[in-house]
Formats: structure tokens, C-alpha cells, sequence
């Protein structure tokens, strides 16, 4: 059974960065696609940033410039370096992952939330 822990999260100033960390324990076939989504109050989950096993990369809009996903393979875990953080980034970050094009093979693995929050 793989479980996803999530860490880093916490209250900051505008301006401020923050850096997430998604541990995976148990195996997780490759290859894989790793994410960063985030979920305000009263919205809608929503992509923030994905990385595949390989290193391709993917932000969303409002992130980019901002926010940086990086992997470590051999470690199972997963980063999200955010900067510049705005009150608009308020949310709880989920971390996420499912394979890439493995025939046969199907999951959809989430962590709890961390939440960041972003007020002076």
C-alpha cells in the first residue's frame, strides 16, 4: 500500500517562500507522473505543477516564474519550492501521483494536505 506524506507547509508573509515535500513509501511503478495540487475554501481542486518520472515539467499559470517541482527518484519523494507567494496562493497543497502510459496499470495515489497559508 503506498502512502504520501506531505510536509512544509505553514503560515508565511506575502513575499515569503515556502518549500513542500511529498514522501512516498511503497513501491510505485514508473513511469510516473508526480504532482502539486491545491484546493482553496469554496474552489474547486486545482493543478498547480507535475513532473513525470523523466523530468518533464508543468505549471499552471499563476504559478509560473514562482514555483519550482523538482523529484527525487530514488528517494520517492517529491518538491514543490514556492517563492514570491501571494494571498492568492492560500490553500491546502495536495500531492499526487499516477502512471504515465504503463499498459494495464492504474492508480491514483493522494497525500492528506498541508496547508499554506499567506497573510502579513
Amino acid at each position: 500500500q503506498v502512502q504520501l506524506v506531505e510536509s512544509g507547509g505553514g503560515l508565511v508573509q506575502p513575499g515569503g517562500s515556502l518549500r513542500l515535500s511529498c514522501a512516498a513509501s511503497g513501491s510505485i511503478l514508473r513511469p510516473n507522473v508526480m504532482g502539486w495540487y491545491r484546493q482553496a475554501p469554496g474552489k474547486q481542486r486545482e493543478l498547480v505543477a507535475t513532473i513525470t518520472s523523466g523530468g518533464s515539467t508543468n505549471y499552471a499559470d499563476s504559478v509560473k516564474g514562482r514555483f519550482t517541482i523538482s523529484r527525487d527518484n530514488a528517494k520517492n519523494t517529491w518538491y514543490l519550492e514556492m517563492n514570491s507567494l501571494k494571498p492568492e496562493d492560500t490553500a491546502v497543497y495536495f500531492c499526487n501521483t499516477k502512471p504515465l502510459g504503463i499498459p494495464g496499470i492504474a492508480y491514483n495515489y493522494w497525500g492528506q494536505g498541508t496547508q499554506v497559508t499567506v497573510s502579513s
